[in-house]
């Protein structure tokens, strides 16, 4: 059964993937959101080669995932499965620097006292290890690990992450606000562990 890239909706093509597993529907989704992925690639990983890789593998999943995970939106569903590949890319390879470098901008122009975590981040020898980073990041609770990483790490605004989250406007600058106050309190914890 071929199928156009406009003929169906997304949910009525994931659902017709789940009776009759053709590929073709995952050829329809390439199609529609190779741009997409990309593009979510290009802001996380290094180089056109490892991107246009990275866009593969995550389409050649869909064939699993498309069959085991509940979707309800599948365009948003889809950037958070590419986001997710990308950051685990980034753990698997060891290439932190653009985590570290965010938090660094975060700490650098934030109002509040920073000293002691910057002063971790910015040591020459790196006393800050990739995983002790990625532990920081991953101590916030999750509304805030959620928003601090969409905003610092992404670059989404606060509207982008209301949309996104379902999150009020009050709710996403609480969870910044505390998410960067817990980072900073762990950085900091971790500084006065090392001296």
């Amino acid at each position: 059964m071929a199928l156009t890239v406009n003929e169906d909706t997304d949910e009525a093509l994931i659902a017709l993937y789940r009776k009759t597993r053709d590929p073709g529907i995952i050829g329809t989704l390439f199609e529609r959101y190779t741009h997409l992925v990309y593009g979510v690639c290009l802001k996380y990983l290094k180089g056109e080669e490892q991107c246009k890789d990275a866009v593969m593998e995550i389409f050649e999943d869909l064939f699993v995932k498309l069959s085991t995970h509940e979707i309800r939106n599948f365009k948003n569903w889809l950037y958070s499965v590419s986001r997710n590949y990308c950051l685990m890319e980034i753990r698997r390879e060891g290439t932190y620097f653009r985590l570290k470098e965010r938090l660094l901008n975060v700490f650098r122009d934030d109002d509040m006292e920073f000293d002691s975590a910057l002063h971790l981040l910015e040591e020459e020898e790196n006393t800050i290890s990739e995983e002790l980073l990625l532990k920081a990041l991953d101590s916030l609770v999750p509304g805030q690990a959620e928003c601090v990483r969409m905003m610092y790490l992404e670059d989404k605004t606060y509207k982008d992450i209301v949309r996104e989250t379902g999150y009020s406007m009050n709710e996403v600058k609480s969870h910044i606000q505390n998410g960067k106050r817990n980072l900073k309190n762990y950085l900091q914890d971790l500084n006065g562990r090392k001296r």
